[in-house]
């Protein structure tokens, strides 16, 4: 029998994303970037120069969750049924692998630097971390809301979260650095920045990364999905089921439903109203594709390795 499918279109219903103020903060990064690379240099501060390499990929990082935003608006088709509805998880992805390389690099510098430590130009240091608090902390205001309900914001957010806690340990060390000469600090700071960074993308990964694999969303327990399901009067048993998030707004589940008795199409769709009121109020699933069936000769398993 053919697949009987009706949307639960009952979005999440949320404001648009603001990708200006993401174009805003992909602006004051390159500014923060290039005034620490030059300060970097002329200070000789490993700190400010890992602080400044951490804003160089949080410009690549916001450029690419800016467009995977413009993308993931556009419409589906013929050949992408979907859409780019999946572009910003990508970007989330991207963004967390980035974090952690660009982590394990600081933290190699920074054992090298320890071993060798070398005279830094604090004040130099101390305005410019200054500088990338003001402006981190001003872009971090502007991602929080799209942040909270959007994966690809988080990233965005994320990285920016992470760059404005660097330029406090980075200012932290600087003042350090000016009133006791512990130029070592420099190199334990850029450690501690990496370590957190390590911390943060780890989670943003493991996250994109179970949506990139269509595995069940953390929230959904599948066996009392299916007990649920089965106090629906008519329903025999519901099998084949998989559960899905295609981004932050859009949850799937598309499930073999068999039946006790020999039931009207008309009759099903009754059954599957109650079904998709019942997984979008107390499991957030809101596209529902159910294959109903009668005695049919297939295995009643709950998963099954199609």
């Amino acid at each position: 029998m053919a697949h009987l499918h009706e949307h639960g279109h009952n979005h999440h219903e949320h404001a648009p994303l603001k990708g200006k103020n993401l174009l805003i903060s992909i602006l004051l990064n390159v500014l923060i970037t290039l005034s620490q690379v030059i300060g970097g240099i002329i200070s000789g501060s490993l700190a400010l120069l890992s602080d400044a390499l951490h804003n160089f990929t949080d410009v690549v990082s916001l450029v690419i969750s800016y467009f995977a935003n413009i993308l993931s608006r556009k419409k589906a088709s013929t050949n992408k049924t979907f859409g780019y509805k999946r572009a910003e998880i990508i970007a989330a992805f991207v963004n967390a692998v980035t974090l952690i390389i660009i982590a394990i690099i600081l933290m190699i510098e920074a054992y090298k630097r320890f071993v060798t430590p070398e005279p830094i130009a604090s004040d130099l240091v101390i305005i410019l971390s200054v500088l990338g608090i003001a402006a981190n902390g001003f872009s971090v205001f502007l991602l929080k809301n799209d942040a909270e309900r959007n994966i690809n914001m988080r990233s965005a957010y994320l990285h920016l979260l992470t760059d404005m806690l660097a330029s406090i340990a980075v200012l932290v060390g600087g003042i350090l650095m000016k009133m006791f000469e512990i130029y070592w600090v420099d190199s334990v700071l850029t450690f501690m920045i990496g370590l957190y960074l390590i911390w943060v993308g780890y989670d943003l990964l493991r996250s994109s990364l179970r949506m990139l694999m269509l595995f069940t969303p953390d929230t959904i327990d599948v066996k009392e999905l299916v007990r649920k399901v089965h106090a629906v009067p008519g329903v025999n048993k519901l099998h084949h089921i998989h559960v899905w998030s295609l981004n932050d707004d859009e949850v799937h589940l598309e499930a073999h439903l068999d039946f006790k008795e020999d039931i009207r199409i008309s009759e099903f769709n009754g059954v599957q109203q109650q079904i998709e009121d019942l997984l979008r109020n107390e499991f957030g699933i809101n596209h529902v594709n159910l294959q109903p069936e009668f005695k049919k000769n297939d295995s009643k398993d709950y998963i099954v390795q199609d």
